[in-house]
């Protein structure tokens, strides 16, 4: 593949929802030709950036200046924790049929990062509740 290709299939620079997206896909689809493939050496190579991938996300999370809410960031330091499992036994044992879990996760996480968040429709004021202005939120 010529580099200006290879360059043309990234993501746009300034929106890092999109390039964690497209980051998650990427991996998925590298999974995927090694499990296709099914030599250990490609195993072991899209395992590896995978999990490199994972511990940016790992170290993001933790910082204390993650803006990500807290029970969204429990659930995804949850998915990492166990990627770093997978991805040791995958490490230990470079089995293609290993890999399915961790293309999975990706293709889920990717594309719900890469979707447009549907609109909301507003409440119609009839059915939206009152609160009293003496009344306690």
């Amino acid at each position: 593949m010529r580099m200006a290709t290879a360059y043309n299939r990234l993501p746009a620079e300034g929106n890092p929802r999109n390039t964690e997206g497209w980051a998650l896909l990427e991996s998925a689809r590298r999974l995927q030709d090694a499990q296709r493939n099914g030599a250990a050496e490609s195993v072991l190579a899209a395992v590896r950036l995978n999990w490199r991938l994972w511990t940016i996300f790992q170290a993001s999370l933790v910082d204390p200046e993650c803006g990500v809410p807290k029970e969204l960031r429990g659930n995804m330091l949850s998915l990492a924790n166990f990627i770093d499992r997978r991805s040791a036994e995958v490490i230990g044992d470079p089995l293609p049929e290993k890999l399915s879990a961790l293309i999975n996760i990706n293709l889920q996480i990717g594309g719900g990062l890469l979707a447009t968040p549907k609109a909301t429709a507003p409440v119609p004021a009839a059915e939206a509740p009152r609160i009293a202005v003496n009344e306690r939120i």
